[in-house]
């Protein structure tokens, strides 16, 4: 079985290249991303593993697609028949084939073409020059309802039956192998692993919300552990007195002289708003309350209580991650906000640098501007 991860929006906001990288050394084989955009910039990055776009791309992307061997989602309509268009009229030039996955909307009602198509469909593909056909895919829609799991693996399997001995499906080169089963899938129950999964939020540490371990995956997802911590260090310390406001509004004013620590890291670093007064970080293993409203750029920290020594701008705070016995993590964010943990991660943006450590020691860096090793 192939195992083929997820490394869209940015490696959901840990850093696609980097990332890629990493699962290319430890035997990945093959990459998913949302865009072609994304995977040209793996392909640019000197990533070699097999890329599907998972989303469909325009017939006018076909030549790049094609050669940066970059395979492409087809799915209903005229956009995916424009695309085979395109990719035959290139077939006449000599070029090399263009690799295509099918989708089919088995119940998520995003994308793909209907169950009742799919056969069609998929011979319609094999017929045509200049393509080749390397998968068929689905998606979930409840991956932690295990009914619904269960019913689309059956809606899937029953699209592909009329096909018969006339596809080959394996996982091996030159094969067409079927995926089915994102992090949820694979963790919890109810779904076929098919011939490749395609492990996404699990592959960062997180768990999609609501998934329970299915029989005998319990010790795998106990030990799954988070891999992104969100650190920074104050760029101002500053008693205020008493009835001092803190950021805009304000929506805190000060009961009692206070310490306030700013850090630099706001809603355009992806610390969203809806946390404002609402949310905390950890400074010397002590858990603060974060006050005020969240700024594009910075978050105050009420650090009055913490004791010992005053806080000063060399303590390194903690907003998502460990700090001693105290740990604040993606889920307990989304629960604020009502979201989910996808959003807390793939919303970390790009102008916050990615420290990549290995074996506790920095391998890597990544800011806005340079890429270090």
């Amino acid at each position: 079985m192939r195992v083929e991860p997820v490394v869209k929006a940015d490696a959901y906001g840990h850093g696609a290249v980097e990332v890629a990288r990493a699962l290319e050394a430890a035997g990945a084989d093959g990459l998913s991303v949302a865009t072609l955009d994304e995977a040209v910039e793996l392909r640019d990055a000197g990533v070699g593993l097999p890329v599907l776009v998972l989303y469909p791309v325009p017939a006018a992307a076909v030549d790049v697609a094609r050669d940066r061997s970059i395979a492409v989602t087809l799915g209903a309509g005229e956009p995916s028949a424009s695309v085979l268009g395109a990719a035959e009229r290139g077939a006449g030039r000599g070029t090399r084939p263009l690799e295509v996955h099918l989708e089919v909307d088995t119940g998520l009602g995003r994308g793909g073409v209907a169950p009742d198509d799919a056969a069609g469909t998929i011979e319609r593909i094999l017929a045509t020059p200049g393509v080749r056909l390397a998968g068929v895919w689905t998606h979930l829609a409840a991956a932690e309802r295990t009914d619904s799991v269960r019913a689309q693996d059956a809606t899937f399997r029953d699209a592909l039956a009329p096909l018969g001995e006339a596809v080959v499906w394996g996982g091996d080169a030159g094969a067409i192998r079927r995926h089915f089963a994102g992090s949820g899938g694979i963790l919890g129950e109810g779904a076929s692993r098919w011939e490749a999964v395609r492990p996404g939020l699990s592959l960062y540490g997180l768990i999609p919300a609501g998934v329970v371990a299915g029989p005998g995956r319990e010790g795998a997802m106990g030990r799954i552990r988070p891999v992104l911590s969100l650190r920074a260090r104050p760029v101002r310390v500053m008693e205020l007195p008493a009835g001092h406001g803190v950021s805009y509004g304000p929506s805190f004013v000060t009961s009692r002289p206070s310490r306030i620590a700013t850090l630099p890291v706001g809603y355009g670093d992806g610390w969203h708003r809806f946390l404002s007064d609402r949310s905390a970080a950890l400074v010397r293993g002590v858990r603060v309350p974060l006050v005020g409203r969240v700024a594009m750029d910075a978050v105050m920290a009420d650090v009055t209580l913490v004791p010992g020594d005053p806080v000063t701008a060399d303590d390194e705070f903690v907003l998502i991650g460990a700090q001693g016995d105290e740990r604040i993590t993606a889920d307990e964010l989304a629960g604020i906000g009502r979201t989910i943990s996808h959003e807390v991660v793939t919303a970390m943006s790009r102008r916050l640098a990615r420290v990549y450590d290995a074996a506790g020691s920095a391998v890597a860096m990544r800011t806005l501007t340079r890429r270090e090793t």
